[in-house]
């Protein structure tokens, strides 16, 4: 427990210490995603080295240029349409979660899978820190807390009160009582972020919240069922009593393009 505490302490120490600084969380995140990218390709058994080259192309093109140049043609144009092939990704892989088959990991799948379910949802956690064009790592952070009162809310109610199973073949400790609880926390958290942050309002925080519950819940199994298929416990052991970075972030990474839609269609009408 102590391992396990000083270690998630170092990890949410270095989440705030570098969201005061625009360079220092993109190099964060691409730090964090190229970890998780390396762990993500033992699950599915890649080794082909071609999505390590597209992390740091495609990362470098969107996050380094729209978040210190955003001057680059077509640009702007270039990550919508990255966002909506991201999202209709993400929702085949909610399809092959309720499929009791394995997800298909045949070889183009793998190589679609890096590209637009892993590096495409580190480009979209940093780029949320950038929202209006403006460097602001308030509503990222949020996100973040967000994520961990959902986690933490959702560990101990379905601990005390957790009778139905959610995914019993995937996640047997999950229950449905413990993601509504999640949720309900984290609509509850959304306030008072609503409040300190003031970067958003309450009903947008709101919004948020509800993303965040939903579909990282669904990050968390997608992973879940990732591991199982590959008979791994983590994906890796870089965070000693947490397992792998990829562990820790399934979450955020599942729930990030989301998020950003929102915050596209949010800046669009607002």
């Amino acid at each position: 427990m102590l391992t396990r505490g000083l270690s998630g302490l170092l990890y949410i120490a270095l989440l705030i210490g570098c969201f005061q600084n625009k360079y220092a969380l993109i190099i964060l995140f691409f730090v964090f995603g190229y970890i998780s990218l390396i762990e993500f390709k033992k699950l599915i058994g890649l080794k082909s080295i071609i999505p390590n080259i597209l992390f740091v192309i495609l990362y470098g093109v969107f996050v380094y240029g729209k978040m210190v140049f955003n001057t680059i043609l077509g640009l702007n144009e270039a990550i919508q349409i990255l966002m909506v092939i991201t999202i209709f990704v993400m929702l085949f892989l909610i399809k092959d979660l309720f499929s009791k088959k394995e997800i298909p990991l045949f070889a183009s799948k793998r190589f679609i899978l890096t590209t637009f379910y892993l590096t495409s949802a580190f480009i979209f956690i940093a780029l949320i820190a950038n929202y209006q064009n403006t460097f602001n790592s308030n509503i990222l952070l949020g996100a973040f807390i967000l994520i961990w009162v959902n986690d933490s809310f959702a560990y101990l109610v379905g601990k005390n009160f957790g009778k139905q199973k959610l995914f019993e073949r995937i996640s047997p400790k999950k229950t449905v009582e413990g993601f509504l609880g999640g949720l309900f926390f984290a609509c509850i958290a959304s306030y008072f972020i609503a409040k300190f942050v003031q970067t958003l309002d309450f009903t947008n925080w709101l919004f948020i919240s509800i993303i965040v519950s939903v579909f990282g819940t669904f990050g968390d199994l997608i992973e879940s069922k990732f591991k199982r298929q590959a008979g791994v416990k983590d994906s890796g052991t870089i965070m000693p009593g947490h397992g792998g970075l990829l562990d820790r972030l399934d979450s955020i990474i599942f729930a990030a393009p989301f998020i950003y839609l929102f915050l596209s269609l949010l800046n669009y009408v607002s």
